[in-house]
């Protein structure tokens, strides 16, 4: 869904037990949020450009496309294929694959798994943040 920025500020604020961050058009990653009960964001200067919450089964990412932001949410993220990437400070980010099975041509018809997006699926446990 595409929102304009009001309506993505009351978005983000609405954002009850999630875990994530948002990064800003002027300046580097500052607001990474963990196991929160509610966000209070406002930003000071500059505009959304990305951002990511995941609250154990669901995940949001917003992206900024022009002058609108595109929210895409997933419900039930399968954690059963994940990947943890390590950011400074020693964060470590994990990512959750999800795959579907589709009918393939190029294999008789038969069902394949094709992988249909990655999202944001919090922080990975055991850092100190």
């Amino acid at each position: 869904m595409k929102m304009d920025q009001v309506e993505l500020l009351n978005y983000i604020n609405s954002l009850k037990g999630y875990q994530g961050y948002i990064q800003m058009s002027d300046k580097p990653i500052s607001d990474i949020w963990k196991n929160f009960s509610e966000i209070s964001f406002s930003p000071v200067s500059g505009f959304v450009y990305e951002a990511h919450f995941f609250n154990g089964a669901d995940s949001v990412s917003i992206k900024q496309i022009n002058s609108s932001w595109l929210v895409d949410e997933t419900k039930n993220v399968p954690l059963t294929d994940t990947e943890i990437y390590f950011a400074k400070d020693g964060l470590k980010v994990q990512m959750a694959q999800i795959w579907e099975a589709e009918n393939d041509p190029l294999c008789e018809d038969m069902k394949v798994l094709k992988l249909k997006k990655v999202v944001f699926a919090g922080f990975a446990k055991g850092d100190d943040k």
